[in-house]
């Protein structure tokens, strides 16, 4: 294993760690709520996030919706902060996701939900933030300092803490067992996507456009993915999901034109959009754990097959996390610290 060069990787190597942390440490916080959840069943959720946090909130809408039949919907901020029209949120669950806790729209969110007597919870590396102050319930996710600006350690400890609370509140105890399994998995993807994202990485180096493409729960790790590579290599990188991505982007492909696919189970629409994909003479960079991605795909990143679909997102991010890191060293930037941006970042 080769010594971390940049404070970005070396909180992607934590991962495993901070992991292990949420299981152990966050579970009583978890049960806890889930208990209350249960007595009385939420109509709905809504979750306040941005940046890093908002692909988390994605990952939400497929997890509880999965898990238990929950609708959940992402806040639109600016109704409670520019209109002050916030929505009725009576009968709602209201989460608020922040690494920091401090951002004023999410803030604003979650203290409009509980004046109305929403279930209030705020899931944040940060306690005492004045985000865990505005909620009834703080759900910590113990992921230590992060000092990147680039997130990967908070992002898998929030889909981490989001999937103990859908298998809480449906009381589901196999689901546990799988959640347990994560930190091995992520250690072994690590280990694993090392050793390969940096041929099909310093490949793309000189593209200043990229596609990332995911569907079902994998599409929140395509937003996050198209996310880092923005934040740590200065691209256009632009996340959609395989059906969306047929219906009219796939006009921007060109030989060449550089693809991130996330693969984590083959859906019905796969063999059209690599028909496409191919035709056109795309880039295809595969993160999957089908054997036959292999065969199609100019370059493949495995992933562990013992990981369930529903947890899927937990493992196949870290590939995307150390491609962007890989592509920005191989552009010469640096991961650490992104021009123009801060590790805290207040939106009103």
């Amino acid at each position: 294993m080769s010594v971390p060069v940049t404070q970005f990787e070396q909180e992607i190597r934590e991962q495993p760690e901070v992991l292990a942390r949420v299981l152990r440490d966050g579970r009583a916080a978890i049960l806890e709520l889930a208990e209350r959840l249960r007595r009385a069943p939420p109509a709905w959720v809504t979750v306040a996030a941005r940046g890093t946090s908002d692909n988390a909130a994605r990952y939400a809408q497929y997890v509880l919706g999965f898990k238990n039949r929950l609708s959940v919907a992402l806040a639109a901020p600016s109704l409670y902060t520019l209109y002050a029209s916030p929505p009725k949120l009576g009968g709602a669950l209201v989460v608020g996701i922040s690494q920091s806790g401090q951002s004023p729209d999410v803030i604003s969110v979650v203290t409009e939900g509980r004046r109305q007597g929403a279930v209030t919870v705020a899931i944040t590396n940060d306690p005492s933030s004045p985000l865990a102050a505005a909620a009834e319930h703080t759900l910590a996710i113990h992921a230590g300092p992060e000092k990147a600006v680039a997130a990967s350690k908070t992002y898998t400890a929030q889909l981490l803490t989001v999937a103990m609370l859908a298998a809480a509140i449906s009381d589901d105890a196999p689901a546990w067992e799988e959640l347990a399994r994560i930190p091995d998995a992520v250690a072994e993807t690590i280990q694993q996507a090392a050793d390969t994202v940096g041929e099909p990485a310093l490949r793309c180096r000189a593209a200043d456009r990229f596609a990332v493409l995911g569907r079902g729960f994998n599409y929140a790790t395509a937003f996050e993915i198209a996310l880092k590579l923005k934040e740590t290599s200065y691209v256009v990188a632009e996340p959609y999901s395989f059906a969306d991505f047929r219906h009219g982007p796939a006009a921007l492909l060109e030989r060449g034109f550089p693809v991130l696919l996330v693969v984590t189970k083959v859906h019905e629409d796969l063999a059209p959009l690599l028909d496409l994909l191919e035709e056109h003479g795309a880039d295809i960079t595969a993160i999957s754990g089908d054997p036959a991605m292999a065969a199609r795909a100019p370059a493949a990143i495995h992933l562990p097959a013992v990981v369930p679909e529903w947890l899927s997102p937990l493992v196949a991010i870290v590939p995307g996390q150390l491609f962007a890191l890989r592509l920005a060293l191989a552009r010469g930037t640096n991961p650490d610290h992104p021009r123009g941006l801060s590790k805290i970042t207040e939106t009103r």
